[in-house]
């Protein structure tokens, strides 16, 4: 009985590194591996639905769970160890910045990796291309490999890009740190610029954090997935994904310290606002006191003169003219 897929899909069929057959049926790809013994294989499957994956599943014997998981939306990155093959979830992510602040756009793959296919589940639009363009760069390093070049080719594509994108948004930062340390506060916009920031960063930090783990556990997979030869590349691989991880958390503490020291720059305003609003009251009180003093119905010399007059006037501008320096040495105006 043929397979029937009803969902978008790409196939290849490697052998010794070279693609000898593509965009074929999924129904004709059992009979390619068994006519040739040394190739292996690429299925890539786009929004497929439940009866897609279970007619997938029956045919390679993929674990229950591990199908629910490739259905399923938002799963955490991981790598999930099942009897004859590996379950792997990523997310590839782009950076892209805008103007109502930057965006994150994450893709979430899931795969399944047997002994001798990738069979890739994409859930939401993304260009595969890339995928495939990083395969085909490698034609030399893919005939020492197999199934295990595959893999380091899409987990190399995905963590090379959560690194560019943690490194464009701890650049794009530059310009928010410009402005959030002058002098007086930075305006609201662009605050608001640096909280898009650490809300990306936040986003970002979800699925890249995990990725040092899902390298290293590919690595040590039970079906010896990874061959002496292509080992120091993915080691490599797992030195960007902790590097990304390391740009993200760096990138993190420094936009809140930017914003704590913002916050910090408008409570000192406020605080000498406040302290100058204080002096000039002082300096406003004392000759309310003396007008009050000399307005009081009662004789005082000079009451009714205008010498006196003058006095109360002489008095009000001294006082005030002596508390206006004072406070003005302390720094208060």
């Amino acid at each position: 009985m043929t397979t029937v897929i009803s969902c978008p899909m790409q196939t290849r069929l490697y052998e010794r590194g070279r693609v000898i057959e593509q965009d074929f049926d999924f129904g004709a790809l059992a009979g390619h591996l068994r006519e040739r013994a040394e190739s292996f294989a690429w299925v890539d499957l786009y929004q497929p639905q439940q009866a897609d994956l279970a007619a997938v599943a029956d045919e390679f014997g993929l674990h229950p769970l591990a199908v629910e998981d490739a259905l399923a939306e938002h799963e955490r990155p991981k790598l999930d160890h099942y009897p004859g093959h590996l379950f792997v979830n990523v997310y590839a992510v782009e950076y892209q910045p805008a103007d109502s602040g930057p965006q994150v756009h994450k893709t979430e793959i899931s795969a399944f990796i047997t002994d001798r296919v990738v069979i890739t589940v994409r859930k939401s639009p993304s260009d595969v291309r890339r995928l495939i363009e990083r395969w085909d760069a490698e034609p030399d390093l893919a005939a020492k490999g197999g199934v295990n070049f595959l893999v380091y080719g899409l987990l190399d594509l995905v963590v090379d890009g959560q690194y560019s994108a943690a490194r464009s948004i701890d650049e794009a930062m530059d310009s928010v740190e410009d402005v959030l340390l002058v002098a007086g506060g930075a305006p609201r916009e662009v605050r608001m610029r640096g909280y898009e920031q650490r809300r990306a960063l936040a986003a970002l930090r979800r699925a890249v954090a995990p990725m040092p783990d899902v390298v290293n556990e590919v690595n040590r997979a039970e079906i010896e997935l990874v061959n002496d030869h292509l080992k120091p590349y993915y080691r490599d691989v797992e030195d960007h994904a902790k590097r990304a991880v390391e740009s993200i958390e760096h990138s993190l503490t420094r936009i809140n310290e930017l914003l704590d020291a913002d916050l910090a720059e408008q409570s000192n305003v406020l605080n000498d606002v406040t302290r100058k609003l204080a002096a000039w009251a002082a300096i406003i009180a004392v000759p309310t006191a003396l007008t009050g003093y000399f307005g009081q119905n009662l004789p005082y010399p000079g009451f009714g003169q205008l010498w006196g007059y003058a006095q109360s006037m002489t008095l009000i501008v001294l006082t005030a003219t002596g508390l206006f320096f004072y406070l003005k040495k302390r720094g208060w105006l």
